[in-house]
């Protein structure tokens, strides 16, 4: 296939399905190898890079999405007339953290990271799909496990979970720290 129609095959099939779609996916269905397939793929990403494009191809996770590029955000929005999704509170943002690094988790490990019920958090997180229920550890109770999705990824702008900032060892011992600190006056009160 030439590359033009290999583009707009591409093109197409990212165009209708609207989710990310899986390179060997995208390959097969226009019929040429995973390798081609994505030079062509990150040619396609170049061409939307030019400032006159208003769409872009964003990769997650070895998958490829057409969407639209953020600073036509707002255009967007007086058209769609919908508000901007809500922010999340402190209590979802130290949840979701947690389960970003600590994937997969139970609610019972997030817990005991944050000492307290969460619940709400975790509930609202699974709302705006930003974590999902992966399966149950093989523990008594058969807790749930959670793990981040597609949309989170796409929402704090990494292709993958690797691309997640790594933590500071000198401020996770100065949290320990503040967390023993609290404990102690929480015992002697």
């Amino acid at each position: 296939m030439e590359e033009k129609k290999r583009k707009a095959a591409i093109e197409a099939i990212l165009f209708t399905m609207g989710d990310a779609v899986e390179l060997n996916r995208i390959a097969e269905a226009i019929g040429e190898d995973p390798e081609t397939t994505l030079e062509t793929i990150r040619k396609m990403m170049k061409d939307y890079q030019k400032k006159e494009r208003g769409i872009q191809i964003i990769e997650l996770d070895h998958s490829f999405q057409l969407c639209t590029k953020k600073e036509y955000y707002d255009d967007l929005i007086r058209i769609a007339k919908h508000p901007k999704k809500p922010a999340l509170s402190d209590v979802a943002m130290e949840t979701l953290s947690i389960v970003a690094y600590k994937q997969p988790v139970t609610k019972i490990e997030i817990e005991k990271i944050r000492g307290v019920k969460c619940d709400h958090a975790i509930n609202k997180l699974i709302e705006y799909n930003l974590i999902r229920e992966l399966g149950r550890l093989d523990a008594p109770g058969r807790p749930i496990l959670f793990g981040t999705t597609e949309e989170f990824l796409r929402n704090f702008g990494v292709q993958s979970l690797e691309e997640l900032p790594a933590i500071n060892p000198v401020q996770v011992e100065d949290f320990k720290a503040e967390a023993e600190e609290e404990v102690e006056l929480r015992l002697n009160v």
